[in-house]
C-alpha cells in the first residue's frame, strides 16, 4: 500500500509558484525529521529543503529566498511553497518522513518550469 503521497505538482511559467503538500497514509506514526529532495533527469538527487520537528530548517543554496518548508505535526504533513520559479527548478520532487524505525518516501511529483 501507498504510505506517503505527495501532491501540487504541475507546469508554470518562469516567475510563477506551486505549493507542494506530502501526508503519510496513517496519523498513527510519529515523525521526526521531514524533507523534500528533487532530482532532474540524468542529474542527481539532491536536497531541496528540511525541517526538524522542533521547527528548524535548512536550505539549498540555489533556492534560499524562495522556497519555504513547514510541517504540521500533528497531521504529519509537509509543505514547500515554491516562489519566482526557475526553470532550473524543473524536476520529480520526492519528500521523506523520518519515522521512528524507517524513512517514509513518497513516489513523487512532477514539476515543470518552462516559457
Amino acid at each position: 500500500q501507498v504510505q506517503v503521497a505527495e501532491s501540487g505538482g504541475g507546469v508554470v511559467q518562469p516567475g510563477g509558484s506551486l505549493r507542494l503538500s506530502c501526508a503519510h497514509s496513517r496519523s498513527v506514526f510519529s515523525i521526526n525529521g521531514m524533507s523534500w529532495y528533487r532530482q532532474a533527469p540524468g542529474k542527481q538527487r539532491e536536497l531541496v529543503a528540511a525541517i526538524t520537528r522542533g521547527g528548524s530548517t535548512n536550505y539549498a543554496d540555489s533556492v534560499k529566498g524562495r522556497f519555504t518548508i513547514s510541517r504540521d505535526n500533528a497531521k504529519n504533513t509537509v509543505d514547500l511553497q515554491m516562489n519566482n520559479l526557475e526553470p532550473e527548478d524543473t524536476g520529480v520532487y520526492y519528500c521523506k518522513l523520518e519515522g521512528a524505525f524507517r524513512d517514509y518516501w513518497g513516489q513523487g511529483t512532477q514539476v515543470t518550469v518552462s516559457s
